[in-house]
C-alpha cells in the first residue's frame, strides 16, 4: 500500500508546510476570522489541489526513486523481454499508451502502477513476485496494474484529496476561529499565531479522517483493478495470482509513500485503516463474476 500513503504523506507535508510559509509570509491572515466564507473557501482550494497536484506530479519518479525501480526495455534478457511484451498487449487491449515497465528488488511479491496520466505511467514489479509466481500468475497481476491505469485511478485520487484537502483546510479555520474566540473570551484576536497553531492541529487531526475516505476509495478500485485483470488474464488466472499472493506471509518492503498502489497491501489495525480488502474478499468477488 506503498503508493497511497506516500501519496497522503507527500500531500499532507505540501499542505503544513504551505501553511506555515503564508503564515510567516502574512498571506494567511487573508484567510483568518475575517475573511468571508467564499474567499475562505477559494483560498482552500487552492492550497488544497496544490498538495494533490504535486503528489500526482511527482508520483513516478517518486515511486523509482523509493524502490530503487530500474526501467527495463526487453534487451536485458528472457524475462525482461517477456514482461515487457505482456505489458504492452494488456495496454494495446485498455487503449492507453504504453506504460514504463520497471523491476525493483524486493523479497516479497508485489506490483504497482503509477503516473500523471494514462499515457504516461509506470508498472512496476518485485523481484519476489517474478521470482515466486509462474507466468500466467504474473500476467493476471500485470492485467491488474494496466487496469488501475486505465481506470484513471491516480488522477481519481488526486482529485478526492483535492476536495478533501480544500474541506480540511476550510474546516479547520472555521472550527479554529471559533475556538480561538472561545479561548479568548469571545473577542476576534485577528487570526494570530496562537489561532493558526490550533489550525495547524485541526488540520492534522481532519486530515486523517480525510484519509479513511481516500483508503475506502482505495480499497474499491482494487475490486475494479482485480476485474480489469480478469478480463485481460482470465478470472482463474486472477484467481490463482491472488490466492498465491494470500499465501505470502512476508511483510511488504514498498516505501510507505507507495504501498496503498501495491497489488497487496499491509493489513491495519482496522478494516477503515487498510487501502486493500482482504484476499479472500477479493477472490470471491471474482468468483461472483459472470465468466468472461
Amino acid at each position: 500500500m506503498k503508493r497511497i500513503v506516500l501519496f497522503l504523506l507527500t500531500n499532507l507535508a505540501v499542505m503544513l508546510v504551505l501553511s506555515i510559509v503564508l503564515t510567516l509570509l502574512g498571506v494567511n491572515r487573508y484567510a483568518g476570522p475575517g475573511m468571508s466564507m467564499g474567499g475562505l473557501l477559494a483560498f482552500a482550494a487552492v492550497v488544497g489541489f496544490t498538495g494533490s497536484i504535486f503528489s500526482l506530479l511527482i508520483s513516478k519518479p517518486m515511486a523509482k526513486w523509493t524502490t530503487g525501480a530500474r526501467v527495463v526495455n526487453g534487451t536485458e534478457g528472457p524475462q525482461e523481454q517477456w514482461l515487457v511484451a505482456s505489458v504492452r498487449r494488456y495496454a494495446e487491449k485498455a487503449g492507453i499508451g504504453m506504460p514504463e515497465v520497471a523491476v525493483y528488488d524486493a523479497p516479497e511479491m508485489n506490483a504497482f502502477a503509477t503516473g500523471m496520466s494514462k499515457n504516461s505511467a509506470l508498472v512496476a514489479v518485485s523481484s519476489g513476485l517474478l521470482q515466486s509466481m509462474d507466468r500466467e500468475q504474473v500476467d493476471a497481476v500485470l492485467g491488474h496494474e494496466i487496469t488501475h491505469v486505465a481506470n484513471g485511478d491516480m488522477v481519481t485520487m488526486a482529485l478526492i484529496q483535492g476536495v478533501l484537502n480544500t474541506f480540511v483546510i476550510f474546516l479547520a479555520r472555521v472550527i479554529g476561529t471559533l475556538v480561538d474566540r472561545a479561548l479568548s473570551g469571545n473577542r476576534d484576536s485577528g487570526g494570530g499565531f496562537a489561532y493558526f497553531g490550533i489550525v495547524i492541529v485541526l488540520q492534522i487531526a481532519l486530515g486523517f479522517l480525510a484519509s479513511l475516505i481516500v483508503m475506502a476509495f482505495s480499497r474499491w478500485r482494487e475490486f475494479r483493478a482485480d476485474a480489469g485483470g480478469a478480463r485481460l488474464a482470465g478470472r482463474d488466472s486472477m484467481i490463482s495470482a491472488l490466492q498465491r499472493l494470500g499465501g505470502d506471509d512476508g511483510q511488504s518492503t514498498l516505501p510507505k509513500a507507495i504501498q496503498a498502489f501495491g497489488i497487496t497491501g499491509e493489513g491495519g489495525i482496522a478494516r477503515f485503516l487498510r487501502s486493500h480488502p482482504p484476499i479472500p474478499e477479493r477472490i470471491a468477488a471474482l468468483r461472483a463474476l459472470q465468466p468472461t
